[in-house]
């Protein structure tokens, strides 16, 4: 089968792989439909994931069909339409009982699909933990509706559910990109007072302004006297910081007002710096780490009833056979790219 597969730092090729088999009786065999290149890829392509493996294929956005089931498997059978999460949990150490599926002590644990184990961008992957990972995607919704559940979805869920949004606040996201984006869907379904989106792109402000007219949108130079002249307290009440640039993590805490909670999403590329002298009397409480995937029948429901809607986000579609030039669209942001559909059953 061919498998995007990650090679060397700065190198993914397109090889040719034998199909996974079952490994374990809780393991599942998807045949991969459809699937997407996330931000967290080109991490992984430049080195900024030392825990990921060379050699293996790469991918953790994608949904397609149950090919086959270990014994142990009781959620999914052949043939049902599936979801993947992008992580992998037994369901049943201490941190999956919790909630905290991301921190999962199993060694296929937490986010591996595509960095320490075989991904998705290919035409087949074993999914370990299936009754976890896997969600039955509902007769009405289409793959490309499902696409970003497992992972950018559930992300922008879990921050939006652990920032503790009333109806009273006003919310600053940093970042209109995909995970932006679709953090701001989630944030929505808490109807805050007022949402305001700061991106530095121009047509990605341009794609918020005209998508969701309701939401107040600024650039990074202007955005804290921005949200000081639109918030009720001296700046924003929840601040959730999903573009891991240079400065935006400062700019985060510096929008924030005092007692206000900050939930970090993004993956940054360095270490950032904790001003405690600066920071000294804000009493800011901050959220932090990677996303647990757990809501994602929740999501599926949240689709199925029309309340969610992330397909204006997929802007290109290729088949896996020019992967490579959906790779050099993504990572150089061309042609108004926001997030590329990959065919991955042609």
């Amino acid at each position: 089968m061919l498998a995007c597969t990650y090679v060397e730092r700065g190198r993914f090729e397109l090889r040719e792989k034998p199909k996974p088999r079952l490994l374990d009786p809780r393991d599942a065999l998807v045949r991969v439909t459809l699937g997407s290149i996330c931000t967290s890829d080109l991490h992984i392509k430049h080195g900024g994931v030392p825990r990921a493996v060379p050699g293996i294929t790469v991918g953790h956005e994608m949904v397609g069909v149950v090919e086959a089931t270990g014994p142990a498997v009781s959620s999914v059978r052949a043939g049902d339409r599936v979801t993947v999460n992008v992580e992998t949990f037994c369901g049943e150490c201490y941190f999956c009982r919790h909630g905290y599926v991301n921190n999962c002590t199993d060694p296929e644990g937490g986010w591996a699909l595509g960095c320490r184990i075989d991904g998705g961008q290919a035409e087949y992957v074993r999914v370990p933990h299936a009754d976890q990972g896997l969600c039955r995607i509902p007769d009405t919704v289409s793959d490309e509706q499902a696409l970003f559940v497992g992972d950018i979805l559930a992300t922008g869920f879990w921050a939006a559910r652990i920032s503790d949004i009333s109806d009273e606040d006003t919310v600053l996201i940093l970042g209109a990109g995909p995970t932006g984006l679709c953090t701001l869907l989630c944030v929505l379904l808490k109807h805050p007072k007022r949402i305001i989106i700061c991106e530095r792109d121009p047509a990605r402000r341009a794609f918020v302004r005209n998508r969701y007219p309701e939401v107040l949108v600024t650039g990074p130079a202007e955005c804290r006297d921005f949200v000081l002249r639109h918030s009720d307290h001296g700046g924003a009440d929840r601040v959730v910081e999903v573009a891991g640039g240079e400065d935006t993590f400062r700019l985060a805490w510096e929008c924030a007002r005092p007692n206000a909670i900050v939930t970090i999403v993004a993956l940054y590329d360095r270490a950032q710096t904790l001003p405690l002298p600066e920071m000294y009397g804000k009493n800011l409480t901050f959220k932090t780490g990677g996303v647990d995937g757990c809501d994602c029948a929740e999501i599926l429901r949240l689709i199925e009833a029309g309340r969610i809607d992330t397909t204006p986000l997929i802007t290109h579609r290729f088949p896996l056979t020019r992967i490579e030039e959906s790779y050099r669209l993504f990572e150089h942001r061309e042609e108004g790219v926001i997030k590329v559909a990959v065919r991955c059953g042609e």
